[in-house]
């Protein structure tokens, strides 16, 4: 089975009244459309994990990221593919979070994590993601 590396942003931000919030995105295409994932990409010959993280989300959000701590690899067999995905915990340095590439975002928080449909590899990182926020 062919392997897919990947790196994840686990973009967290701190709301007005002080709770925590993570930027999900929903696909807008593909297998997996609808399904909601944190943003993120394959990383190129050559490149750190971060720094595909940081291409990845300036290429998808026009966003330029901070990469912070190492959250977890996840390592997910999907029915054509095994998945690989670094998830890092990073924070906007500039720029709006535009969707180049996705059909829908939302900024959830601990209660609301939950409420959308997590792509199925996703789901395993969020107990994680929820000690964050």
């Amino acid at each position: 089975m062919k392997t897919i590396t990947v790196v994840a942003a686990v973009i967290i931000r701190t709301a007005n009244d002080d709770t925590k919030e993570v930027f999900a995105t929903q696909r807008g295409y593909g297998e997996y459309k609808d399904w909601w994932e944190f943003p993120g990409g394959k990383i190129e010959k050559g490149e750190s994990a971060e720094d595909a993280l940081k291409r990845e989300i300036k290429e998808e959000l026009a966003t330029e990221i901070s990469v912070g701590k190492y959250i977890d690899t996840i390592e997910f067999d999907y029915p054509t593919f095994h998945l690989s995905m670094r998830c890092y915990e990073c924070s906007v340095v500039s720029g709006k979070l535009e969707l180049l590439e996705h059909e829908n975002a939302s900024w959830l928080t601990k209660e609301t994590l939950q409420s959308v449909s997590w792509l199925p590899a996703d789901v395993t990182i969020l107990d994680k993601v929820e000690k964050l926020l």
